[in-house]
């Protein structure tokens, strides 16, 4: 008749990274495990997420006592009218929850890998033309498991205190400009509670 009822886990506390893609999850992945951040990153966490989903995700999480760093790209949004005021309406709703924090790049998180390189707040078409640019520093990468799943890009990503450089110069660069990054604001925290 009606099988065996699964029970709902709550969720432990602590610091959970969400995000919308692959690239987010094994970056945050590695990044913790490089500089021994306390943080839960979960795959399910993870994937090609809509705004609808994130929210789902985000109100799952903040029913237990934690912090949630929820990482995503804005160029869907300074590009797609839909998704933008779907964005909006997410981050409004959970502007005054101080377990939240939205880490967006413009146009994407390679923008953010950019940083790590040169001080830039160039305009980027989209993704892809950041990837691009890129791609002049780390000329294999690549936006598969294959590549991502290795710990090396990121570890050289931040050798000789580059993730510092990156911290720098993404806080002098506001959001109003062509291009930009907060996910400085996640480094910090994991720093914090380390």
């Amino acid at each position: 008749m009606g099988g065996r009822k699964q029970k709902i886990r709550e969720p432990k506390s602590g610091i959970y990274v969400v995000g919308e893609g692959i690239t987010e999850q094994y970056y945050f992945s590695h990044i913790k495990k490089i500089f021994g951040f306390h943080c839960t990153i979960k795959p399910r966490f993870f994937g090609n997420t809509s705004v609808a989903e994130m929210k789902k995700k985000i109100e799952e999480l903040l029913r237990g006592d934690i912090f949630i760093i929820c990482v995503f790209d804005a160029d869907v949004a300074a590009h797609n009218e839909s998704e933008r005021k779907k964005l909006e309406q997410l981050q409004n709703k959970f502007q005054k929850n101080k377990n939240l924090l939205f880490c967006t790049s413009l146009p994407s998180i390679e923008y953010w890998f950019l940083l790590h390189h040169e001080h830039t707040n160039r305009y980027f078409r989209d993704a892809k033309a950041a990837e691009t640019a890129l791609k002049k520093y780390i000329s294999d990468y690549e936006k598969t498991v294959q590549f991502l799943e290795k710990e090396k890009w990121v570890h050289n990503l931040c050798y000789e205190n580059k993730l510092k450089q990156a911290i720098e110069r993404a806080k002098t660069i506001t959001d109003k400009g062509e291009s930009w990054s907060n996910i400085w604001k996640a480094i910090e925290i994991l720093e914090e509670n380390k």
